[in-house]
Order: structure tokens, then C-alpha cells, then sequence
């Protein structure tokens, strides 16, 4: 009987093809999401208008595009990008709640997938969440 010799290889150039392809990934949805967040803190008038219809005040247009700029910084930092990435799902968790219940709006075909890739992002990253975890509450 004839055996064969079996290598990684294969397995480490997937990981990596993966581990570029989750970056990529996060680089540009970083760039979206800087580029969104921009009219909601400049007080453009469609982002006004929409967080008016919302009703919860404009301290929310602030709150989300604060949220947003910060979520697409972490995106492009190491450490943070898993924490990032499960707080950018939490927004756009809220962001499909809110398109769907109160707007009425088509924005939930976008905030839906968002929601799920910034999961799969986060579940991919949750070893550096539990890091960063562990780092905060050493003393």
C-alpha cells in the first residue's frame, strides 16, 4: 500500500486568503461607514429630516454618527476591530428596527446584511474581544 504525505499548506494559505479577506472586508466597510456618519454629524438636511421623522431628538443624529465614525476607526485598529464590528451590528440591529417599524423604509435590504456581516466579522475577531476583555479587567 502506497501512503502519502499530508501538509498544512494548504489549510495555512486558506487561513490567511481568510484572514486578508476579513480585512479587506473591514477596510472597506470602515471607509462606508466614515463616509455615513459625516452627514449625520455635519447636520445635513436629509439626516436631520430622517432623525426628526424618528422622533427621538436630534441628540440621536449625534449619538449613531459618533457611533458610526468610531465603529469604522475600530474596524482599521487590531485590537478593537471585534469589538467595533459587534457595536456596528448593534447599530444596525437598531438601524433595521427602526427602518422597519418606524420609517417604513427600504434602508432595511442594507441595514439587515449589515447587521449579519458585522456578526460574522465579530465572531470571527471574538478571540481579541475576549483580549481586550481580559486586558481591561486585569488590575
Amino acid at each position: 500500500m502506497n501512503t502519502t504525505t499530508v501538509t498544512a499548506r494548504p489549510a495555512v494559505r486558506a487561513g490567511r486568503r481568510g484572514h486578508a479577506l476579513l480585512w479587506a472586508a473591514q477596510i472597506v466597510l470602515a471607509a462606508f461607514f466614515a463616509f455615513a456618519a459625516l452627514p449625520k454629524l455635519a447636520g445635513a438636511h436629509s439626516a436631520v429630516t430622517m432623525f426628526g421623522q424618528i422622533g427621538a431628538g436630534q441628540w440621536l443624529r449625534y449619538l449613531v454618527g459618533t457611533a458610526e465614525l468610531a465603529g469604522a476607526a475600530g474596524l482599521l485598529i487590531p485590537r478593537l476591530a471585534g469589538l467595533a464590528a459587534a457595536g456596528l451590528a448593534a447599530d444596525m440591529a437598531g438601524a433595521s428596527v427602526i427602518n422597519a417599524v418606524v420609517l417604513h423604509s427600504g434602508a432595511i435590504a442594507i441595514t439587515v446584511p449589515l447587521c449579519a456581516v458585522f456578526t460574522l466579522i465579530a465572531s470571527c475577531r471574538r478571540e481579541r474581544i475576549r483580549d481586550l476583555a481580559a486586558a481591561i479587567t486585569r488590575r
